[in-house]
């Protein structure tokens, strides 16, 4: 049975900063510009709400995606150099 480790937040922005930062931080900027923009150009907030919801699930579906790629290509390395001590 294997005990499942949860990797923070910071460990994934450690490991990878520039792909963790475009994939956590790059979608909430756009939602609070677009939802700025609303506001300036007298836009429907409906619209620019439902666009920055948007934007935040897609953050936070990326972002764990990206922590699931991370934890395999960990694990992968774990493995492989536990096969070559074998060895």
């Amino acid at each position: 049975m294997s005990v499942r480790q949860p990797l923070s937040l910071v460990e994934l922005f450690l490991a990878t900063p520039a792909k963790s930062s475009l994939l956590a931080l790059g979608p909430l900027a756009l939602a609070l510009g677009q939802l700025g923009n609303s506001y300036v150009n007298g836009i429907s907030p409906a619209v620019s709400v439902g666009f920055a919801l948007v934007m935040i699930g897609f953050a936070v579906v990326a972002t764990r995606h990206h922590a699931a790629e991370h934890r395999l290509r960990r694990l992968e390395g774990d493995l492989e150099s536990e096969f070559r001590s074998t060895r």
